[in-house]
């Protein structure tokens, strides 16, 4: 079964130096229909202004994804942490307990686009952490390339929940499988391009929200780029 989750349809809201599009009820866009897919809660596609960002403020009790498709953010937070993302990297911070943090464009000249991703944790209470890697785009050419994981397996990033995601990139006319169980939940998240999954087109900003399948497959219609979550239903 496959429900599609038009980016026109999604949750938006401009505050001028923000342009944020929500895929799940968040902030003041409320729909008792998208509240989350199991604990995966929150996948906001935000761009900011030049020199501007999110003041430091607080999480708690929340894995935290962000994931860069053009310019730089720049991340601070109250454990010690400060970094730059890029395209191609990956940070994962876990609020546990409580922390806080800022995130600014870290260009004076152009836009940050980015997506940024919630999922609850298996456990509440974790001890506060970050992490940042870099995944070769060539090493996700016409693959699925593991990049978040609740074990850190293959050198992904480690997620403290049932969940595993990848990142592909594909060329016009090349497609990759999924194997997965009928007892798990799938997401795929289009960043760009044009892709086929289970007989439906989607474009960027799409989503689409799998159930009770065997093996899910992603088609390029266009060169592509997209997320895949492999997510725990019990929750």
């Amino acid at each position: 079964m496959i429900k599609v989750r038009h980016s026109e349809e999604r949750g938006h809201a401009n505050h001028g130096w923000l342009d944020s599009h929500h895929t799940f009820s968040f902030g003041h866009y409320y729909d008792q229909r998208f509240m989350g897919f199991g604990p995966l809660r929150v996948i906001n596609e935000d761009r900011v202004h030049p020199g501007q960002g999110f003041a430091p403020h607080g999480h708690r009790d929340m894995e935290i994804i962000s994931y860069v498709i053009s310019g730089a953010l720049e991340h601070k937070d109250s454990i010690g942490t400060g970094s730059v993302i890029r395209p191609g990297e990956v940070q994962r911070m876990s609020a546990g307990t409580g922390i806080r943090h800022s995130e600014y464009n870290h260009s004076r000249g152009e836009k940050v686009h980015f997506l940024q991703i919630w999922i609850e944790p298996a456990k509440e209470g974790l001890k506060p952490s970050y992490e940042q890697k870099f995944f070769d785009p060539k090493k996700r050419q016409n693959a699925l390339k593991l990049i978040g994981s609740p074990d850190g397996a293959e050198g992904s990033v480690t997620i403290h929940q049932d969940v595993k995601l990848y990142g592909g990139l594909l060329e016009a006319g090349a497609s990759v499988t999924h194997a997965t169980t009928p007892d798990r939940l799938i997401w795929v998240q289009v960043v760009h391009g044009t892709v086929t999954v289970e007989g439906k087109t989607l474009k960027a900003g799409d989503g689409a929200a799998l159930e009770d399948m065997d093996e899910v497959t992603v088609a390029a219609q266009a060169n592509a780029e997209f997320l895949l979550f492999d997510i725990t239903a019990a929750h």
